[in-house]
């Protein structure tokens, strides 16, 4: 059995700075984390932790460095792509470790019986995000090594429309091309971003996608087209990616109600 813990947009900025003027993200995120702690017994063994871009708000290295920080409490395996609002060479050098020297942030890497797939959709100075033909084509490739063994890809953008127009006016530019390079494979593949604050679920491409929600904020499912462009100040969870002969996703929220009580 193998899992990945997705954690998306923390949006974290420099000590003393609040987002848009109001959240305090790295307290979100730091109550996340102590929640999480909480229940490591109750949902059993973590292989690694996977951040599915907007790590940063602001793509400062003190940014990044406040990051690593608060998610060392959690003493696990880190993984990280890139989301619109990071900056590609100063996430580069601090996540030396893990991410190419060089080219787009892709990569891939085993994490028990599971392939672990990281895309770059970051297009810097647009919030839209795109595949670039070098991403694209390392997709491909790794899909094409991986045949039957059990696979997670991960991408900020979702590579489907999500309905919130504000939304989708910054999303994935090129989700045709993605989608045809998922239809092709056969083995058991789970794709799994962010961006849009909330848990959606989608076939792609005969794939089911899952955006993770964000532990500081949402956007409200509002379809009108004259929606009001924003977001909400409510804190969410976490999503728990399993693999035991099929995948399992199950959203961890950010707190626990009263209980369990006897039925």
């Amino acid at each position: 059995m193998t899992t990945i813990l997705q954690i998306s947009d923390t949006h974290i900025v420099p000590e003393g700075a609040l987002v848009s003027g109001r959240l305090d993200t790295a307290e979100a995120l730091a109550r996340l984390i102590t929640r999480i702690q909480t229940i490591r017994d109750e949902i059993g063994p973590i292989d690694a932790v996977l951040v599915s871009g907007d790590l940063s708000d602001d793509g400062s290295p003190t940014s990044y460095d406040r990051f690593k920080t608060l998610m060392a409490r959690l003493n696990l395996p880190l993984l990280v792509i890139p989301g619109n609002h990071d900056a590609r060479e100063p996430m580069r050098v601090a996540f030396a470790y893990q991410l190419p020297a060089q080219g787009r942030l892709n990569w891939d890497t085993q994490i028990g019986e599971m392939t672990v797939i990281g895309l770059d959709t970051l297009a810097e100075g647009s919030g839209k995000g795109v595949l670039s033909a070098q991403s694209l084509s390392f997709l491909k490739a790794t899909l094409a090594k991986t045949k039957t063994a059990p696979t997670l890809v991960a991408l900020h953008h979702p590579p489907f429309p999500s309905g919130i127009k504000f939304m989708d006016d910054i999303g994935l530019t090129n989700r045709d091309a993605f989608r045809a390079i998922v239809a092709d494979h056969k083995g058991p593949l789970r794709i799994v971003c962010g961006h849009i604050h909330s848990m959606m679920v989608m076939d792609i491409g005969g794939h089911i996608a899952i955006s993770a929600p964000s532990p500081c904020s949402t956007f409200a499912y509002d379809v009108r087209g004259g929606a009001p462009v924003g977001f909400m100040t409510l804190e969410d969870g976490c999503v728990l990616h399993r693999w035991n002969a099929g995948f399992q996703s199950v959203r961890i929220g950010p707190v626990a109600g009263a209980g369990p009580f006897p039925f």
